[in-house]
Protein backbone atom coordinates (compact mmCIF):
# COMPACT_ATOMS: atom_id res chain seq x y z
CA UNK A 1 0.00 0.00 0.00
CA UNK A 2 1.51 3.46 -1.10
CA UNK A 3 2.23 5.63 2.20
CA UNK A 4 0.94 9.43 2.42
CA UNK A 5 3.48 11.71 2.96
CA UNK A 6 2.61 12.56 6.85
CA UNK A 7 3.01 8.59 7.64
CA UNK A 8 -0.66 7.48 7.52
CA UNK A 9 -1.68 4.63 4.72
CA UNK A 10 -4.33 5.89 1.94
CA UNK A 11 -6.75 3.75 3.64
CA UNK A 12 -6.65 5.07 7.27
CA UNK A 13 -6.76 8.56 5.92
CA UNK A 14 -10.25 7.69 4.33
CA UNK A 15 -11.00 5.88 7.37
CA UNK A 16 -10.40 9.84 9.48
CA UNK A 17 -11.91 11.81 6.40
CA UNK A 18 -15.26 9.48 6.41
CA UNK A 19 -14.98 9.70 10.67
CA UNK A 20 -15.06 13.48 10.23
CA UNK A 21 -17.97 13.98 7.67
CA UNK A 22 -19.74 11.62 9.08
CA UNK A 23 -19.79 13.21 13.11
CA UNK A 24 -20.25 17.29 10.67
CA UNK A 25 -22.82 15.42 9.32
CA UNK A 26 -24.46 14.85 12.39
CA UNK A 27 -23.29 18.13 13.86
CA UNK A 28 -25.37 19.86 10.75
CA UNK A 29 -28.76 17.92 11.21
CA UNK A 30 -28.52 18.63 15.35
CA UNK A 31 -28.21 22.04 14.28
CA UNK A 32 -31.10 22.14 12.07
CA UNK A 33 -33.14 20.45 14.28
CA UNK A 34 -32.47 23.05 16.75
CA UNK A 35 -33.33 26.08 14.58
CA UNK A 36 -36.15 24.44 13.26
CA UNK A 37 -37.55 24.00 17.00
CA UNK A 38 -37.10 27.67 17.79
CA UNK A 39 -40.62 30.06 17.39
CA UNK A 40 -40.55 32.96 14.39
CA UNK A 41 -40.13 36.24 15.17
CA UNK A 42 -42.73 38.68 15.20
CA UNK A 43 -43.42 42.30 14.67
CA UNK A 44 -45.19 43.97 17.13
CA UNK A 45 -45.84 47.75 16.00
CA UNK A 46 -47.19 50.35 18.85
CA UNK A 47 -48.50 53.55 16.98
CA UNK A 48 -47.58 56.58 18.17
CA UNK A 49 -50.59 58.37 17.66
CA UNK A 50 -54.52 57.52 17.05
CA UNK A 51 -54.51 57.19 12.45
CA UNK A 52 -57.91 57.95 11.84
CA UNK A 53 -60.37 56.02 9.86
CA UNK A 54 -58.75 57.39 6.04
CA UNK A 55 -55.27 57.04 7.09
CA UNK A 56 -53.18 56.02 4.52
CA UNK A 57 -49.68 54.23 3.68
CA UNK A 58 -47.43 56.53 1.98
CA UNK A 59 -44.17 55.15 0.63
CA UNK A 60 -40.58 56.72 -1.32
CA UNK A 61 -38.85 54.69 -3.76
CA UNK A 62 -35.66 54.75 -4.83
CA UNK A 63 -32.52 53.01 -5.99
CA UNK A 64 -28.62 53.79 -3.67
CA UNK A 65 -25.65 52.56 -4.36
CA UNK A 66 -24.36 50.50 -1.68
CA UNK A 67 -20.58 49.48 -1.45
CA UNK A 68 -19.72 45.59 -0.77
CA UNK A 69 -16.76 43.57 -1.31
CA UNK A 70 -17.88 42.09 -4.22
CA UNK A 71 -17.75 45.93 -5.74
CA UNK A 72 -20.54 48.40 -5.90
CA UNK A 73 -23.99 47.56 -6.42
CA UNK A 74 -27.36 49.34 -6.80
CA UNK A 75 -30.17 48.44 -3.82
CA UNK A 76 -33.86 49.37 -3.86
CA UNK A 77 -34.61 51.41 -0.88
CA UNK A 78 -38.04 52.30 0.60
CA UNK A 79 -39.36 54.37 3.34
CA UNK A 80 -43.14 54.25 4.49
CA UNK A 81 -45.52 56.44 7.02
CA UNK A 82 -48.81 56.72 8.04
CA UNK A 83 -50.93 59.88 6.99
Amino acid sequence: MRRVAFGMSAGALAGVLLAGFAAHAETGRAATREYTAQSRPRIVVHPRRHLGPNAKRHCKFWLAKEYRASGAVITPQMRCWWR
